[in-house]
Formats: structure tokens, C-alpha cells, sequence
């Protein structure tokens, strides 16, 4: 079946008839949810041959993730599917008015590579407990990750109601020019924009989930042994290779030096004295990113790491880095951390603000003043303080970006509200007409009709 055929397909089977009911769609979480148990070391091997991932990554950064997305739908599916009464003004007398939530219709999830798992379920998640039919497309950089993915939906929906395609860059073009009545994409910012301009063609809304130079902020009155910790573990998590990854380390002068030695020591502790023998270390997912990646670090001061064996680079320090250097340039997405320094916490503002508005923002301060500052002086999509990546873990929270790093947000009541359109309606009785709404607007009625509205 081609994809303008299936794309097609679903489209019918959506027009059919009425949406899913709540129960059918809590029936459809609950088969995924199982299926998803049931592959659990078929899932940690796909994901070690992709990207090196040891199993106690994946299941808390991708299994677990996509596990607590359909628990929380199905606790909470009938309030968010349910209409929602509104109150209505005098000047609608007599009425009712409520919002009905309704499935957009046929959708596209377009996912990435570096958590190609989670990534791709866990809106798929929101696209199904809002009633859709969706088409999913996995990246190509992560294929055994997206055979296991086409083989899952295969097995728990109807093409009609799911499918995935496979392929590369060929069948994204041709999948983005379908007409799809929502598009869901996570990727790079080029590519992002792509799906946009493409979008534009049937005016289709579309979430866009990029990335960018995600700034870690430590002041003076950190607890800088656990700030190093925390970093080191936000670092490292997939060898960097996550959108809201620390990108660089802006520290004040004082504590430089012990943050850098405390890091460096962390990342021994977690994955030993050569972390590209660790099994808990992945790897880079091609050697075209590894290059890629090794090439940014060319001419820079190396506090600790700086090394690689063809496909996996040790965590790696770097020193002495400007904002003009070659790897301030781009967004990381590597292993590799630079840091600068600073003295006052207005030039970190003013800094991080000359720039593209951040995916994430990590502040590591004692002060409560800092902290206010940094929040509401720098725009970004979201963050922690005193803690690195853990705010897109909590489905009561949105995750999305800002910017050049985003538009719209997900995760949880948020991936329901995304893939729903709300359907305002109001409904009047016969019994009574007022004739004041009615021209001719004689000095009476407008006079009435500005007590009434103002």
C-alpha cells in the first residue's frame, strides 16, 4: 500500500462513523500498554544495537517513560474527554453553552533518533486517547528501534487506525506531502522547518519539538559536589545525545575549578576509568556524528576526556571556551560540555538572551534572588533548578519549546489538549427572543445594549 493510499484509508475510516468512545479508547491504551511489557528485552535489544543503551537507561529514560504516559491517560481520560460547561452572559439569555473535545483526525507523528522509543509513543499516547488516527514515521538512524515500532502497532491496531512507515528521507517527503489534519514532529531545527513550510500548504497545526543550546547556570552558592553530580548525570544520559542535554556550563569564576574536577570525577564514578570500555556508556549513533562531533572539538582545551574510538567519545570538559568558539556555534548533541565563566549574574542574562531562546535552562544556586532573576529574565521552555533534565519526567508537566527551540507542548492532560480540537458550542431556547439584538439600533437598544455588554 502506498502512503497516499493509507493516508486515504484512514481518512475514510474517520469519516465513518463517530469517534472512539472513552471505554474503546482505554481498551487500545490498555493493548499497547501490554504489548509494550511483553517486548520489554526485545525493546532493551533493539536500543543496544541502535545506540549502545544499557538496560537500566532504557527502561528509565524510554520503557518507563512511555509506561507512566499510558497510566496517567487512562487514570484520567474520562474528565479530559468529558465536556466541560461554560458559564454564559446575560446577553445570551436564555442559553447553554459547553465545549465538546473531538479528535482532530488523521495525524502524523514524525520521531526522532536519539530516543527513538519514547519519543515516538509517548505522543502517540496523546494521538490515541484523544481519538485519532495516526501514521507514524520513526527515524532511519534507528532502525531496529523502528522495525520493533512498525512490528508493535502492527500487532495492537488496524492500518486504518495506525500504521508506521519506515524508509528515510524519500518517504518523509512523501508523507509531508499528504494532507494530515495534525502533524507532530521532534527533530532538528532544519528539518523542523521544513515540516513547516510543508504544513502551510493545507494550513495544518503543527508541534514542533527542536532543541538548541540548552545554558546550565551554577553560582558561587551552589552545593557544588551534588550540582557536579546532577550535571554529570544530565550529560551523560544517551552520551549526550538528548535535546535537553546541558550544552554548556556557564559557573562563576570562584567555583571553576571544583565544579570541572568534581564533574570529571562523577563521570569516573558512574562509567569507570575508560568509559568507551563501560557498558554503560552508549555509543554515537553514526560515525557521521562522531565526526561531526570530534570536529567541534578541534583546537579547544581538554579538562578531562576529549578522546573516542571511531563510534564512542568519553565524556568530555572543555576550558577556555568563547562564545565565539566553532563548538558555541551549534547545538552539541554529544558528550562534550564547554565552560565559561562569569562574575555577575546580569551578564549571564544578557548573554544566554543575545542568543536563540534555550529548550531547557538549568540554574544551580543557593539564592533566592538568583533564581528569580534567571527565571524571569531568560526566556526557555522549560528547566530545573538545582537539578539537570527531570522536569520532562512528570506527565502533570508540559514539556515543549520556545522560539527557535519549539512551539507547542505535550506530555500527559497536554498530549490530550494537543491532539484535541475543542468545539465550541452554544445552544439557545424558543421561548424567548430579545428584540434588542435586532436592527433597527434605535437610542434605546443601544443604550440597553451597552448596559448589558459593558
Amino acid at each position: 500500500m502506498t502512503i497516499h493510499d493509507l493516508v486515504l484509508l484512514q481518512r475514510r475510516a474517520f469519516l465513518a462513523g463517530p469517534p472512539l468512545s472513552v471505554n474503546e479508547r482505554l481498551d487500545m491504551l490498555d493493548g499497547l500498554r501490554d504489548a509494550i511489557r511483553s517486548r520489554e528485552n526485545a525493546i532493551y535489544a533493539a536500543l543496544e544495537q541502535d545506540l549502545g543503551k544499557c538496560a537500566g537507561e532504557v527502561y528509565m529514560t524510554e520503557i518507563g517513560m512511555v509506561l507512566s504516559e499510558i497510566r496517567f491517560a487512562m487514570r484520567h481520560l474520562r474528565g479530559w474527554a468529558a465536556p466541560k460547561k461554560v458559564h454564559m452572559p446575560l446577553a445570551h439569555f436564555p442559553a447553554s453553552g459547553w465545549v465538546l473535545r473531538e479528535p482532530y483526525g488523521v495525524t502524523l507523528i514524525m520521531s526522532p533518533w536519539n530516543y527513538p522509543f519514547q519519543l515516538t509513543l509517548s505522543p502517540f499516547v496523546g494521538a490515541l486517547a484523544a481519538g485519532n488516527h495516526c501514521i507514524i514515521k520513526p527515524s532511519a538512524y534507528s532502525p531496529a528501534t523502528g522495525q520493533l515500532i512498525a512490528d508493535l502497532i502492527a500487532d495492537c491496531f488496524p492500518m486504518e487506525r495506525a500504521a508506521v512507515i519506515l524508509g528515510g528521507r524519500e518517504e518523509n517527503q512523501a508523507l509531508l506531502d499528504e494532507r494530515f489534519d495534525y502533524i507532530f514532529f521532534t527533530g532538528s531545527k532544519a528539518v523542523g522547518q521544513v515540516v513547516l513550510q510543508k504544513a502551510a500548504r493545507y494550513v495544518t497545526p503543527v508541534t514542533l519539538e527542536l532543541g538548541g543550546k540548552s545554558p546550565c547556570i551554577v553560582d558561587d552558592s551552589a552545593d557544588i559536589r551534588l550540582a557536579a553530580r546532577r550535571i554529570a548525570f544530565g550529560k551523560g544520559l544517551n552520551a549526550g545525545q538528548t535535546c535537553v542535554a546541558p550544552d554548556y556550563l556557564l559557573v562563576h569564576e570562584k567555583v571553576r575549578n571544583q565544579l570541572m574536577q568534581e564533574i570529571c570525577q562523577c563521570w569516573q564514578d558512574f562509567y569507570g576509568s575508560d568509559p568507551l570500555a563501560s557498558p554503560q556508556w552508549p555509543r554515537m549513533v553514526s560515525h557521521k556524528h562522531y565526526d561531526r562531533v570530534m570536529d567541534l572539538m578541534i583546537g579547544e582545551q581538554v579538562y578531562c576526556g576529549g578522546v573516542g574510538d571511531g563510534i564512542r567519545i568519553a565524556p568530555t570538559l572543555l576550558y577556555g571556551v568563547t562564545w565565539d568558539s566553532p563548538i558555541m556555534q551549534e547545538e552539541i548533541f554529544g558528550p562534550v560540555l564547554p565552560v565559561m565563566t562569569f562574575r555577575e549574574i546580569d551578564e549571564v542574562i544578557q548573554q544566554v538572551n543575545s542568543h536563540e531562546q534555550p529548550l531547557a535552562l538549568y540554574l544551580f544556586t543557593r539564592r533566592s534572588a538568583v533564581e528569580d532573576a534567571i527565571l524571569n529574565g531568560i526566556p526557555f521552555g522549560g528547566g530545573c533548578v538545582n537539578d539537570t533534565v527531570i522536569h520532562l519526567a512528570n506527565p502533570k508537566l508540559p514539556f515543549g519549546g520556545i522560539g527557535a527551540s519549539g512551539m507547542g507542548h505535550y506530555h500527559g492532560k497536554y498530549s490530550f489538549d494537543t491532539f484535541t480540537h475543542e468545539k465550541t458550542i452554544v445552544k439557545k431556547g424558543f421561548w424567548l427572543d430579545l428584540p434588542v439584538r435586532y436592527a433597527p439600533y434605535t437610542r434605546g437598544k443601544w443604550d440597553l445594549i451597552r448596559k448589558i455588554m459593558r
